[in-house]
């Protein structure tokens, strides 16, 4: 990907990030996500129905990585159903990895396969995948 156009797509989402903002609803589970080396905490609200997530959002402070990353990640996953969210975590969690993925599948989110070259980045990358795993986990569990 052109490097000019992934900082584009970045800045875009840091600056205008989907979705953000604190719901108030006893129908979305809720969970902290943060990344204790730097200034990341973000509070995750996920609405899943029928086995399929209907609506994520987020709110708090963080970095660009991990705020477009995060609005990115949205985008992509309201409307999946848990096995199709599932696979494109795995794919982005290999990806920012330096693992084998599917390009094809992850969209827009492909704009973080160069954050390997700079290691110290890849938990801003990893953050909504983590919230997001760890939703899945708990309800899971339940």
């Amino acid at each position: 990907m052109d490097s000019n156009l992934r900082r584009e797509i970045i800045l875009d989402n840091y600056q205008n990030p989907m979705n953000k903002g604190v719901i108030e609803d006893d129908g979305y589970l809720k969970i902290n996500s943060n990344n204790e080396s730097c200034i990341d905490n973000l509070d995750f609200f996920v609405k899943i129905e029928d086995g399929i997530l209907k609506d994520i959002r987020f709110d708090g402070e963080a970095c660009a990585i991990s705020t477009s990353a995060t609005s990115i990640m949205i985008r992509k996953l309201i409307g999946k159903n848990i096995l199709e969210v599932r696979k494109i975590l795995k794919n982005y969690n290999n990806m920012i990895n330096e693992l084998e993925y599917d390009a094809d599948l992850l969209g827009e989110l492909n704009v973080y396969d160069e954050i390997c070259k700079q290691p110290n980045r890849k938990n801003c990358a990893l953050l909504p995948s983590v919230a997001i795993e760890r939703i899945l986990s708990k309800l899971e569990n339940k």
